[in-house]
């Protein structure tokens, strides 16, 4: 009895409300987001020959993030990645010089990052089902590169060659610590309640230095540098529960 009389009064409560505002109010839509992913970042640069990025050279990685949901439509959200880079001549034989130039390099990336997220459906706020996003914002990235152009062949590109030349103007460099990225990418969740999901998504870095190598003027000075991560983790939102237990129902 006491059951059907508190669906009774839910009922009656909710065909008074005469505004959305406050019907979000009464069920405390979640205002909070925080996730944990892991992945891997994929070098693009000097020392691949694959468009793709070195696929051969994968480092791992770690992704922290929380945002704070403003609509069913758009979140804003505070990002934190750890991991690696790493690329490497020797693993292409094709062409036949990346296995005489031998270049190498690995870098430790520390990447903080605030970003705008767009839910392409609206679904911010569903209890279960696919949530498709993208997203696009301003990161710093912390690097410490590590180059080795130690098994050079010299002799098989002669000692006036342009990569020798570019070579002594890389090693006078002072490689970069730091680098601003634009982080822009797309993913989907999967939300199994109304509080867990799990998620996975593609981000690309657009940067502007040809260092995150360390080579420049010795292999391709008119080829920038890049990397992007695919990631795969779980999401958590936070809010109050419906206080007064009435049935919500989402689309």
């Amino acid at each position: 009895m006491k059951s059907i009389l508190r669906t009774v009064a839910c009922l009656c409560v909710i065909t008074s409300l005469a505004t959305g505002a406050v019907y979000a109010q009464l069920f405390n839509d979640p205002k909070f987001q925080l996730g944990a992913s892991i992945g891997t970042f994929v070098y693009q640069g000097d020392l691949t020959p694959s468009a793709m990025g070195s696929y051969r050279t994968l480092k791992p990685s770690v992704n922290l993030f929380a945002s704070k949901l403003i609509s069913s439509t758009f979140s804003w959200r505070v990002n934190l990645a750890f991991g690696g880079l790493k690329g490497n001549d020797a693993k292409y034989s094709n062409p036949e010089y990346r296995q005489q130039r031998n270049f190498n390099f690995t870098s430790r990336v520390l990447e903080v990052s605030g970003m705008a997220e767009w839910s392409i459906l609206g679904r911010n706020y569903i209890s279960r089902g696919f949530a498709p996003y993208l997203f696009a914002g301003i990161g710093y990235n912390f690097i410490n590169v590590k180059r080795d152009y130690s098994h050079l062949n010299a002799e098989y590109f002669g000692t006036e060659s342009e990569l020798i030349t570019g070579l002594t103007t890389d090693a006078q460099r002072s490689l970069p610590r730091g680098l601003l990225v634009l982080p822009v990418g797309a993913g989907s969740r999967y939300y199994l309640s109304d509080r867990v999901g799990i998620s996975a998504e593609t981000s690309y870095r657009i940067m502007s230095n040809d260092y995150l190598d360390g080579f420049s003027q010795a292999a391709n000075p008119n080829k920038g540098d890049h990397y992007y991560s695919h990631m795969i983790g779980v999401v958590y939102r936070l809010g109050k529960k419906n206080t007064l237990g009435c049935p919500v129902v989402r689309y």
